[in-house]
């Protein structure tokens, strides 16, 4: 038989700190839902002055959310925040012991879903666990009233009512194992640095098409799906311009609200963001994208990144208007094939100084000399004469003196 889908219904706090986005933060929660694989029940929306130590709500609000729910089975309640321990169980309590979740809850189901390596399953167990531990306070029982569905999923699963000691022991395993990890993308990194190849990153708002832009410039085939999160392994792939080869790495998403601990469960796994020669920063055109463009700073300036960056509003098919968009930022749309050859001019802009554009002139008595320099340059085009061959190439400036008797004409990129 086929498994029915379950159904969350939301409590949307309104709060003096989220007052002004208390609304986008309903919607993301809806997608959150559904990429959870869940079905959004609906909403109740609920002043705060001043928290509940017990239900964070009044009772009034829980009485009145009982009463809606009176007589509807497998609904799970979700609380679009976070929740302490005993606030969790005593919502719970309060609507007859329904399944109650918060947000952290939720995310964290998501990525137990859609984490495939094994560095990324390390980094959803070890999250899960650390959230769940001081969750635990012997109330195996209590727990136990969670059942299956969405926020039980992953590894941490299993271990919901197992003791103190062995989550303390896994924790430990985990962090180790993701040292060792941490060590290895280390190294690689520092050998991208000697050989010189440019690492850029692609960051940016969950779903606004990061993975879309990824195989379009680089025309390859990931994972694309309209749904949050889909992306939370670190994808790279090799990207070419006017010869120039560069490392083109998709990331993790952002959100609104992002909790501390998830941001530094995923910190290795950014490692790639945080270490770029440039940063592509993706928003959503036709969303709100100053706050996915200050979402995304923010988060990244938690985790000390301080690489440069270029603006993408991407999904702007349909924009008349560019004027209200930063001046800076490039205006693109993967899906339509849009403002990628812009793009790919920005990027080269960027790294101008790193390389030299330029025609050789190698005459033939010549040719063995240069045929030992050829692995130092991007040849673009040949022309044979009959006193030599011309070639238009790019030269990484560290490699640029190796041809100065060779080079006839420097050239704009």
């Amino acid at each position: 038989m086929q498994k029915k889908q379950e159904k969350i219904y939301i409590i949307q706090p309104i709060t003096r700190e989220n007052a002004e986005k208390y609304r986008v933060l309903q919607e993301e929660a809806v997608s959150l839902i559904e990429s959870a694989g869940a079905a959004y029940a609906g909403t109740i929306y609920q002043n705060v002055r001043e928290i509940n130590a017990a239900t964070f709500i009044g009772e009034g609000k829980l009485q009145e959310l009982k009463e809606r729910l009176y007589g509807l089975d497998e609904i799970t309640v979700l609380f679009n925040g976070e929740l302490s321990p005993s606030q969790t169980l005593n919502i719970s309590a309060a609507l007859d012991d329904r399944k109650a979740i918060d947000r952290t809850t939720l995310i964290l189901d998501i990525f137990a879903k859609n984490a495939k390596s094994s560095e990324g399953k390390l980094q959803v167990e070890l999250a899960q666990l650390k959230y769940i531990y001081p969750r635990l306070k012997g109330k195996g029982a209590a727990l136990s009233r969670l059942g299956g569905g969405v926020g039980t999923r992953g590894p941490g699963e299993t271990q919901l009512e197992t003791d103190r000691r062995y989550i303390r022991g896994r924790l430990k395993y985990l962090e180790n194992r993701l040292k060792e990890t941490e060590k290895r993308r280390a190294l690689q990194t520092a050998r991208r640095k000697k050989t010189d190849v440019k690492t850029i990153a692609l960051v940016g708002y969950t779903n606004t098409g990061k993975s879309t832009l990824l195989n379009l410039l680089t025309g390859t085939e990931t994972y694309v799906k309209n749904e949050l999160f889909a992306t939370l392994d670190p994808t790279a792939r090799k990207l070419v311009i006017d010869g120039i080869e560069f490392l083109l790495v998709d990331t993790v998403g952002f959100l609104q609200d992002l909790p501390h601990n998830l941001i530094e469960a995923f910190k290795s796994t950014l490692e790639s963001a945080l270490h770029c020669d440039l940063a592509l920063i993706v928003c959503d055109a036709t969303g709100e994208y100053d706050m996915q463009m200050q979402t995304t700073l923010q988060t990244l300036q938690e985790m000390d990144f301080s690489s440069p960056y270029l603006l993408v509003m991407n999904k702007s098919e349909n924009v008349t208007d560019f004027s209200v968009f930063p001046r800076e930022s490039v205006m693109i749309s993967a899906k339509e094939r849009l403002g990628i050859e812009a793009l790919k001019r920005k990027i080269l802009e960027f790294f101008k100084n790193d390389f030299l554009f330029c025609q050789l002139f190698i005459p033939y008595e010549k040719s063995n000399e240069y045929a030992k320099l050829k692995p130092y340059l991007y040849e673009r085009r040949t022309e044979f004469t009959d006193e030599g061959q011309t070639i238009w190439a790019t030269v990484p400036s560290r490699y640029a003196k190796f041809f100065n008797e060779y080079i006839s004409q420097r050239n704009d990129f």
